[in-house]
C-alpha cells in the first residue's frame, strides 16, 4: 500500500496556472488604477508582532480574540500571521519615517494574509488582499475620494450592478454616547441574540448591527441610528463627504449597519456590494481611521484606507460571466526528430529565450506527431521543426500552426525571421 499523499491544509487553495491570469488581471488593474491615482506601492513582512494587531486591531475583535495565527518564536517572541493589511502599513509608515514626507502619503499593496475562520465560498484561512491606505489628511476630500478610487477599481475590471454602502460611526467623543443608546435597546432582548451577539453586547456592541443571523437582523431593524448622534464636527464631515461623492458618478447608499468590525475605525465606514442578495454580497471595505497612528506611538495622524479579497474578486467576476483571454508568453514549439536534431534543437530554443522570444519544447517525446499534437494543446502560433535532413543541412522548418503552410529558412537566420513574424503577428 502506497504513502497517503499529504494535502493542502483546511481553508487554503492552491492558485494553479489557470487560475493565475485572474489574478494578475486583478492585480494589474488595481496597479494601474493606484498608481494613475498617485498611490505608491508597499509591501510589509508577513508576519509581525502579536502587540501590533493587538493595540491597533483590538484585543476584543473577533480577528484578534479568535482567528490570528499566533505563535512564540525560537526567542520567545510573540509572533502574528499578519491578519489585515492597515496596522502593518501603519506600523511601517511610522517605522520608517513617512510622517517627515509630504502629506498625505498614499499607499497600496497587493499580499496574503492568515485568519483562522470557517472556510466558505469566496473565504480562506490564507487569502489575498488588495488594498490603499491614505495616511496624514482629514480633509473628506479624501474619503470621498477613496470611495471614488475604490468604485474604479471595480468598473475597470468590468464587474457591474455595484453599490457602495456609506454610514457614519463617530468618534471617541460621540461613539460612546450612542454606544450606551444601543446597549439599552438590546438590553431587554439579550435572550434573542445568537451566541456571539451576546458577547459583542458586552465587548464589542457595534458589531450587533452587522451580524447576519436572522434573529440578530430583525433586532437590528428598530435599533437606534449612530447617524442621528453624531456630534457637529462628525456630522459636518459626513454630510460634506456625501456632497462630494453626489459630484460624482457613482451608485452608493445610507446604511446605518456598516459599522466594520476593527476598534480602529472613526467617522467614514463603507463596503462596496454587488447587486446579489445574501451574506456574501460584500467585496470590499474601508472607512476612515484617525486614531489609528496614535494608538501605534505616533503622532496624530488622519487616515483612511480600502481593502478588498482577491479570491471574493475573482469569484464575482466568474459569477459575471466575465472572460479573460490568456496573454500567451509563448508563441513557438520547437520539435526536433533524432539525437542530431535534438542538439539543434535544445541550441534554437536557447537562442529564442536569449533573444527574449517565448518557447517549448518537449525533449522526452519521440515522435513528430506526438509534438504537433502538444503544440496545438499549447496553442502556440509556430512550431519550428528540425529533423534529421535539418540537422545535417542547418536548416529549419517553420510550420504555421494556423493555416498549417511549412517553409524552410537557414538555421543562421530564424531568430531574426521569427523575431519580425510575432511584431507583425
Amino acid at each position: 500500500m502506497g504513502k497517503k499523499i499529504i494535502q493542502k491544509p483546511r481553508g487554503t487553495k492552491d492558485i494553479l496556472p489557470e487560475d493565475q491570469r485572474y489574478f494578475k488581471y486583478v492585480q494589474n488593474v488595481l496597479e494601474n488604477v493606484a498608481e494613475e491615482a498617485g498611490f505608491r506601492k508597499i509591501e510589509t513582512p508577513g508576519f509581525e508582532d502579536t502587540s501590533l494587531f493587538v493595540r491597533g486591531v483590538g484585543k476584543e475583535t473577533d480577528i484578534v480574540g479568535k482567528e490570528m495565527y499566533t505563535f512564540k518564536d525560537k526567542s520567545g517572541n510573540s509572533i502574528t500571521l499578519r491578519p489585515e493589511g492597515t496596522a502593518p502599513v501603519v506600523r511601517a509608515y511610522l517605522e520608517n519615517g513617512m510622517q517627515s514626507l509630504p502629506q498625505p502619503v498614499s499607499l497600496y499593496y497587493f499580499s496574503n494574509f492568515f485568519r483562522y475562520e470557517r472556510p466558505q465560498a469566496g473565504r480562506y484561512r490564507e487569502f489575498w488582499q488588495f488594498g490603499l491606505e491614505v495616511i496624514g489628511d482629514k480633509n473628506p476630500l479624501v474619503d470621498a475620494n477613496i470611495i471614488a478610487t475604490a468604485s474604479r477599481i471595480y468598473k475597470k475590471m468590468d464587474i457591474k450592478d455595484i453599490s457602495i454602502q456609506v454610514n457614519s460611526i463617530g468618534c471617541s467623543s460621540c461613539r460612546p454616547k450612542y454606544i450606551k443608546f444601543l446597549k439599552q435597546y438590546y438590553a431587554g432582548s439579550l435572550n434573542k441574540l445568537c451566541a456571539d451577539c451576546k458577547k459583542r453586547y458586552k465587548t464589542n456592541p457595534l458589531r450587533l448591527l452587522d451580524c447576519k443571523n436572522e434573529k440578530c437582523m430583525t433586532l437590528q431593524a428598530e435599533a437606534p441610528q449612530i447617524i442621528n448622534n453624531l456630534c457637529s464636527a462628525c456630522h459636518e464631515h459626513f454630510k460634506l463627504v456625501l456632497e462630494y461623492i453626489d459630484e460624482l458618478d457613482i451608485n452608493y447608499e445610507l446604511n446605518p449597519k456598516i459599522v466594520r468590525g476593527f476598534d480602529y475605525y472613526t467617522g467614514t465606514v463603507f463596503e462596496v456590494w454587488n447587486g446579489r442578495d445574501g451574506a456574501q454580497n460584500s467585496l470590499g471595505a474601508g472607512g476612515r481611521y484617525d486614531d489609528l497612528v496614535g494608538l501605534l506611538g505616533g503622532p496624530k495622524a488622519p487616515a483612511v484606507g480600502f481593502g478588498a479579497g482577491v479570491e471574493r474578486t475573482i469569484e464575482e467576476m466568474e459569477k459575471e460571466g466575465i472572460e479573460l483571454v490568456e496573454d500567451r508568453n509563448v508563441n513557438i514549439f520547437v520539435a526536433q526528430l533524432g539525437s542530431k536534431a535534438r542538439k539543434k534543437c535544445f541550441k534554437l530554443l536557447n537562442d529564442l529565450l536569449d533573444a527574449g522570444i517565448g518557447a517549448e519544447a518537449r525533449f522526452d517525446k519521440g515522435g513528430i506527431g506526438d509534438q504537433l499534437k502538444i503544440a496545438s494543446k499549447l496553442g502556440v502560433e509556430y512550431t519550428l521543426l528540425i529533423g534529421q535532413r535539418e540537422a545535417f543541412d542547418e536548416t529549419v522548418i517553420i510550420k504555421d500552426m494556423v493555416s498549417g503552410n511549412q517553409e524552410v529558412f537557414p538555421y543562421e537566420k530564424i531568430v531574426k525571421v521569427m523575431s519580425k513574424r510575432l511584431k507583425k503577428d
